[in-house]
């Protein structure tokens, strides 16, 4: 029971207009590893439907945002794991959301690799207005990078807030304790093994 929206339209009867307005970005590698970034930039602006006069002009201003300029021309599978994430987040930007939906965005980065993602994502919020909700299990970027925040347990919210507004909620020092008082301590089971299955087989695009 309920109502949604996404930037004004309702998920239900606008559907059309809901994925016209968000861009998403997998926690699985979705790049075609035997594409260059350039031609997985071309692709996804073909299937995404951006008009083919403003489809050069979208794809530089996502090279741009992104700031993938100097290995446009590399194959998919010879880029390292930021790089892969940047593109794909260049990708998403190829529609100019409103909405940028990323799903473990820095998951398996390096520190370097993870503060150049998020240099760029802050730099798209702030100059284009993006609003960005993410998932992470990095408590240490949630607090960093996000104004709010919803603590999720086997599938339910457990708590929602600013950081400030969580710890003392919780009268907790750091947001970890926070996750430990909001979800009684319990562990979500992972994926089974055909999700595992299924995940290998995707990635295996860029070997």
């Amino acid at each position: 029971a309920g109502s949604a929206e996404v930037a004004g339209h309702d998920v239900v009867r606008d559907g059309l207009a809901v994925r016209q307005s968000i861009g998403y970005v997998p926690q699985a590698i979705s790049i075609d590893g035997a594409l260059t970034a350039r031609e997985n930039l071309e692709f996804y602006g073909r299937v995404t439907g951006v008009p083919r006069r403003e489809r050069g002009e979208r794809i530089d201003q996502a090279v741009e945002a992104m700031a993938l300029g100097t290995f446009l021309d590399r194959l998919g599978r010879t880029l390292s794991g930021g790089m892969l994430r940047r593109l794909e987040i260049a990708t998403a930007l190829l529609a100019r959301p409103q909405v940028l939906f990323l799903d473990e965005p820095t998951l398996g980065l390096d520190p370097t690799a993870r503060r150049m993602v998020w240099d760029r994502l802050e730099l798209l919020r702030e100059e284009a207005g993006t609003t960005i909700l993410v998932t992470t299990h990095q408590m240490e970027e949630a607090e960093r990078q996000c104004d709010r925040l919803a603590i999720m347990n086997l599938g339910s919210i457990a708590a929602t807030g600013s950081p400030e507004e969580l710890r003392e909620q919780f009268e907790a020092d750091s947001l970890e304790d926070v996750f430990t008082a909001a979800t009684g301590g319990t562990l979500e089971e992972g994926g089974s093994f055909r999700d595992v299955r299924a995940t290998r087989k995707r990635s295996r695009r860029l070997a």
